[in-house]
């Protein structure tokens, strides 16, 4: 590759590698701050005791984070959240964390700021003539038919454990009340400077920045706790750069064999989308599907629903369920790869062919 052919790869992915550090530090210092405790305690308290209605405020929880703050943002603000609640209350972690984590990939199909392989598409579909507004309408019915078989899938795979009762639950641990605060206001703001146009990097950084601060003015001593996954980002930009590479030297035209070339084609699309994150992760693979794959709004829109709604079956496959994976991991929950993936290709083939069908009759 040459030089400028770098260059223009990093102009690409290098907000998204941005945005990524940033919110993970955000999420950090937020947990730290104690915002995940007191919003589980909130939560479970709205619950009124029933396990089903808890639920189902975390499925209203986790959609409209993802739709609102992007899939990455719901993956580690909102998994904290659901594992300190399950613990506070003694009740399965598992339903809620996969919650979290499948709805945070399914339900980021319906704004481009949702998912960073939309924010990487816009470029696409502005080339056709297709704006924001356009886009939504495209959207909708894939993003909503994705949800609604996710949120199916998960009730009957744990209907047993939700429809049970919880003991009241505790009061909230007692926290540094102004950076307490502070996180709280950060968390919050984030979500409308996400869909005021500008790009998610910006405002995630500057929430990345004033956090540290005010943990180093508050709580200096753990500073030193707050990590960043820099091997996590390494092995994506080398996945990215892998694939420049391949795209260079023939596997493009085994590609467009494999998506076919007609707006007929749209589930072979959206089904070697869904296969192809789950093997390298989504936004390499969408990287690589977008030149074989934008003959028209329909086409793009499918490799979309493969490589959000599809990714969920490998523990790699999209950069939401490494973060959720290791937040869950910090927890002290362990998350073992083969038991996580036979449950989330069921949900994968529900939601892809849900999507995929939604945006066939549209």
């Amino acid at each position: 590759m040459s030089g400028q052919e770098l260059l223009d790869l990093a102009a690409r992915i290098g907000p998204v590698m941005v945005f990524l550090v940033a919110m993970t530090v955000v999420a950090e210092v937020a947990e730290i701050a104690g915002v995940f405790d007191v919003a589980a305690h909130w939560t479970s308290h709205a619950g009124r005791h029933r396990t089903w209605l808890l639920w189902l405020l975390i499925v209203a929880l986790a959609t409209g984070c993802t739709i609102v703050l992007s899939i990455d943002t719901t993956a580690v603000l909102l998994t904290p959240v659901v594992i300190a609640m399950t613990r506070q209350l003694g009740i399965p972690a598992m339903p809620f964390t996969l919650t979290t984590v499948w709805l945070a990939n399914t339900a980021s199909l319906l704004l481009p700021v949702s998912n960073l392989s939309n924010l990487i598409a816009l470029h696409r579909f502005s080339s056709l003539g297709i704006g924001t507004h356009e886009y939504i309408a495209l959207a909708w019915r894939p993003a909503l038919a994705a949800i609604v078989a996710t949120v199916v899938v998960l009730f009957v795979l744990h209907r047993r454990d939700l429809l049970t009762r919880y003991d009241p639950d505790p009061p909230a641990d007692p926290h540094d009340r102004i950076l307490l605060w502070v996180a709280g206001a950060v968390c919050v703001s984030l979500g409308p400077a996400f869909v005021s146009g500008v790009t998610p990097a910006v405002p995630a950084g500057i929430g990345a920045v004033v956090l540290v601060a005010a943990l180093a003015w508050r709580w200096p001593a753990r500073l030193r706790t707050v990590a960043v996954p820099w091997v996590m980002v390494l092995a994506v930009c080398a996945l990215f750069l892998v694939v420049e590479i391949a795209m260079r030297h023939g596997l493009e035209p085994l590609l467009a064999g494999l998506v076919g070339t007609g707006d007929g084609d749209a589930w072979r699309v959206g089904l070697v989308g869904a296969a192809g994150s789950n093997l390298v992760n989504n936004l390499p693979a969408y990287l690589a599907l977008e030149p074989v794959s934008d003959g028209s709004g329909e086409r793009l829109m499918a490799l979309l629903v493969g490589v959000n709604a599809g990714s969920i079956v490998t523990v790699w496959g999209s950069l939401a369920t490494l973060l959720w994976r290791d937040r869950c991991r910090r927890a002290g929950l362990t998350i073992n790869a083969w038991p996580y993936a036979v449950r989330s290709l069921v949900c994968a083939v529900a939601a892809v062919s849900a999507a995929l069908l939604a945006l066939s009759l549209g």
